[in-house]
């Protein structure tokens, strides 16, 4: 059975100044809230950690994302989970024991995802699907928004649509990183069902309208097909 199709929109370009109104205007037609947490050691990029998904939380319902960009995610687990987040992707690249890793997140009641950069290969996350809840293979490279996406990426996100569908688990396939109006089509036909959206949203002059129109593209566009499932990873 598919799981259902869901919008993430991605803080990461809000205005934080503004954050919980900015959750407010999108959060109606989004399932989830999508919180990139950088170090600028995993990527140049620096931008919150644990105190902000802490400050946001008593301001939505919605399942909070997180998106784990850090040399040392693992000890991010505890804070995460007391501050109120309902998931964690983890990036295989900094992981010496994936293994560990999945069972920390779980320990702490987290659901937990893997997160692959555009260059590694789905090899390195397929040993774990069993124990995932979801696989996200990055459509850009990670650190910044408002990056050009990857459509070479997109043969790995239809392996990924593939390995699970084999596996038969209710594991979520995530595309993030440039994903907006034009690239939207390719990501439904490649199979991913989860879909964070930033810069094509909190840029836009107006975010609550930009989400209601993703949350219909989404809705109304076509799923994979055998043609869209061919090609390598």
């Amino acid at each position: 059975m598919p799981l259902p199709r869901r919008l993430a929109p991605s803080i990461l370009n809000a205005d934080l100044a503004q954050l919980a109104e900015q959750v407010r205007l999108v959060q109606d037609v989004a399932e989830w809230i999508h919180l990139d947490v950088m170090d600028g050691h995993f990527v140049p990029n620096l931008t919150f950690g644990p105190p902000v998904v802490a400050a946001l939380r008593p301001h939505t319902a919605r399942f909070l994302d997180c998106h784990l960009m850090v040399d040392n995610p693992v000890e991010l687990l505890p804070a995460l989970a007391e501050a109120g987040a309902d998931s964690v992707t983890m990036h295989v690249e900094a992981l010496p024991d994936p293994a560990g890793a999945i069972r920390a997140a779980a320990e702490h009641g987290l659901s937990v995802g893997l997160a692959l950069r555009p260059g590694t290969g789905l090899d390195a996350l397929l040993p774990y699907l069993d124990r995932i809840d979801l696989v996200l293979p990055m459509t850009v490279e990670p650190g910044f928004g408002g990056q050009e996406f990857r459509a070479d990426v997109l043969p790995k996100v239809a392996a990924a649509r593939r390995a699970i569908d084999a596996a038969g688990r209710d594991v979520a396939l995530q595309v993030d990183g440039g994903v907006n109006q034009a690239t939207l089509d390719d990501c439904l036909a490649a199979g991913a069902d989860v879909f964070v959206v930033g810069t094509a949203i909190f840029r836009a002059d107006d975010p609550a309208t930009a989400a209601k129109m993703f949350r219909s593209l989404i809705d109304e566009g076509r799923g994979p097909g055998p043609d869209d499932r061919a090609g390598e990873a």
